[in-house]
């Protein structure tokens, strides 16, 4: 067993902690992995998220400093020089909430005497309500300009439903078309498409019932008329030649070319999801509502379209009264 240094408790008494092991990051972390994946259930796509992180990132910056060696100075450190490299900042901070699991779990075992990273402020975003989401004219040119080639009519009902239902890339790949339901107008989500593999949804709240309007119904209606692949367990989404599913990578690079011919501004795939969210903000739906379709575990993440919601509160029409004459 390793000594660590002298530890202070509150009352003032010096601790020694003896550790089990003396280990590095890299082993820890991958012990962590292994605990993660067989006992927390964690999906094999956060599992290979955490891989990447470790291998990536926190490996080559710490080193094979043994876990005690590693302080809260060093980690900042690390936070600045990742930020410093064009990572966004809730990335950085997904990869030091990582490493904190990581310490947790050693504290535990007794592989480290403490974790450095308890306290640690993550950088935060630099302009946390900015949302970026297409106009309704601009998403009809977006519509107007994607190529009429092979995957020309997949791609058509593909962005009309993510701009107009909110769902993620990965719940429109695993789309099926038992998921329709034409009689309530509404798709049922049930999975996801991630790294390859069917999974579960993003968490528990993203298993939900969201309303399509008349133009989703007239697109599917059509798509589903002219693909070969209709039946109830069949993909919505699929490509048209072998009905597997569409390639993500494939997907993103071709909405990339949909925006250049459609001369619009450049965007992300997950904007046509913002331009739900802010539409129906400003048609006056009760963010709440908005909450349970975009399938959002945290009413905070949902509040960022409040500013597009009506004044329901009338308050131009106050601050008139508060302020009468003034001209």
């Amino acid at each position: 067993m390793v000594q660590t240094p002298a530890r202070h408790r509150p009352e003032g008494r010096v601790e020694s902690v003896e550790l089990q092991e003396d280990l590095d990051l890299a082993e820890a972390g991958a012990r962590y992995i292994a605990h993660v994946e067989q006992f927390r259930g964690r999906k094999r796509s956060t599992v290979h998220d955490y891989r990447i992180i470790l291998e990536r990132h926190l490996v080559p910056f710490f080193g094979s400093r043994p876990l005690d060696r590693i302080d809260r100075r060093s980690i900042e450190a690390y936070q600045h020089t990742k930020l410093g490299d064009g990572l966004a900042p809730k990335t950085v901070t997904n990869q030091v909430r990582f490493l904190h699991g990581i310490y947790r779990y050693a504290v535990g075992r007794e592989w480290a005497g403490r974790n450095p990273v308890s306290g640690i402020e993550h950088p935060g975003r630099s302009d946390p309500f900015r949302v970026r989401a297409l106009s309704v004219d601009e998403l009809a040119k977006l519509l107007r300009a994607i190529p009429e080639d092979e995957l020309g009519e997949t791609d058509r009902g593909l962005y009309l439903m993510a701009a107009m239902t909110g769902l993620r890339r990965g719940e429109l790949q695993a789309l099926l078309w038992a998921n329709v339901n034409w009689a309530t107008g509404v798709v049922r989500v049930e999975q996801s498409y991630v790294r390859g593999e069917f999974t579960s949804p993003k968490s528990a709240h993203s298993i939900r019932a969201v309303p399509f309007p008349q133009p989703v119904a007239v697109a599917l209606h059509r798509h589903r008329r002219i693909s070969r692949f209709k039946s109830d367990e069949d993909l919505v989404f699929c490509h048209p030649r072998t009905g597997r599913p569409y390639d993500g990578s494939q997907l993103l690079k071709r909405f990339k070319v949909a925006l250049e011919l459609a001369s619009l501004r450049d965007a992300r795939f997950h904007d046509l999801r913002h331009t739900f969210g802010t539409q129906m903000a400003a048609a006056g739906a009760p963010l709440r509502f908005i909450q349970e379709w975009m399938g959002h575990g945290d009413y905070k993440t949902t509040s960022i379209y409040a500013a597009y919601s009506p004044d329901f509160s009338r308050a131009a029409a106050y601050a008139q009264r508060a302020f009468p004459g003034f001209y």
